[in-house]
């Protein structure tokens, strides 16, 4: 059987649907906080272990039966490397075979600006400490956040205003990670394996800018912000600093390069190629 945490998020949701179409919902449970956000999944003939990375008790109740675990990695960022520690001890007391691990994909983990990011290859040196068969997803980010980071369809009329320089990217959809993913999980495996889940491309903000022009009929243009500007712009808008400083910093990341990583496991996971940045912004937009 195989537990999927964070199943009710956008990503464990993505996976889970995927699944359902290579083994009988029988074989799948799902690790939520809220039951009632899991009624769809239940009815599926999904089962349902409710709890949260903090509980003890529900996690070593969850892994019963469980060959193999996604650890889709948890939203908060302050206590995300403990949490997941939680998870990890709880396969381990419960033997499961193989434990899994959406990651990020960065070049340079020790030259990170957004610090927080770090948590996800401490989880990984946990991982890999603990014994336990594992199988490593580094995601890149995904193409459904570039119209929050440009903000929505108001890049149209404003242009695109972000600190990344010519940073590039190598997007993919959430969707199709999702999918790689699912096909990973359900394969025979032998040993440990790391996956960058990358697209077959890097994009620079550039790049997205002529896509929205291109896609729309409207001239769309990206700007190159100073990082001390942008946040100061954060913080009038009213943002906290200490979060300003994290969107800055995530974007500073891009500008020096960090998830400017193409690899062929997406596509090969896929069995054809990642969508385009020309019609993942189609799909995204409704264009």
């Amino acid at each position: 059987m195989i537990l999927v945490t964070g199943a009710t998020g956008q990503l464990g949701a993505a996976v889970i649907h995927q699944l359902l179409q290579k083994v009988p919902s029988s074989q799948i449970a799902a690790f939520v906080r809220d039951e009632t956000k899991a009624a769809n999944l239940s009815k599926q003939g999904i089962t349902i272990r409710k709890g949260d990375y903090n509980d003890i008790n529900a996690l070593n109740y969850a892994m019963q039966g469980i060959n193999t675990v996604l650890l889709v990695a948890g939203t908060d960022e302050e206590n995300r490397v403990s949490q997941h520690q939680h998870v990890v001890d709880a396969a381990k007391k419960a033997a499961v075979q193989r434990i899994a691990y959406t990651s990020r994909a960065m070049k340079d983990p020790a030259t990170l600006v957004n610090q927080l990011m770090k948590g996800h290859f401490q989880t990984e040196e946990y991982i890999v400490a603990s014994g336990l068969t594992y199988t490593l997803f580094r995601n890149i980010l995904y193409m459904d956040a570039i119209p929050q980071f440009v903000g929505g369809n108001a890049v149209f009329e404003r242009g695109i205003d972000l600190p990344a320089g010519q940073g590039r990217v190598a997007l993919a959809l959430r969707s199709e990670m999702g999918e790689a993913i699912a096909n990973a999980l359900v394969a025979s495996h032998e040993g440990n394996t790391t996956y960058w889940l990358t697209g077959s491309e890097s994009y620079s903000f550039y790049d997205i800018a002529a896509a929205l022009t291109k896609l729309s009929g409207q001239s769309v243009v990206y700007s190159p912000a100073e990082p001390a500007t942008f946040d100061a712009q954060l913080i009038k808008r009213g943002l906290p600093a200490i979060l300003a400083g994290r969107i800055t910093g995530f974007i500073t990341d891009i500008a020096n390069g960090q998830e400017d990583l193409v690899s062929p496991d997406l596509e090969r996971l896929l069995g054809r190629k990642p969508t385009t940045l020309l019609d993942g912004l189609r799909l995204l937009y409704g264009l």
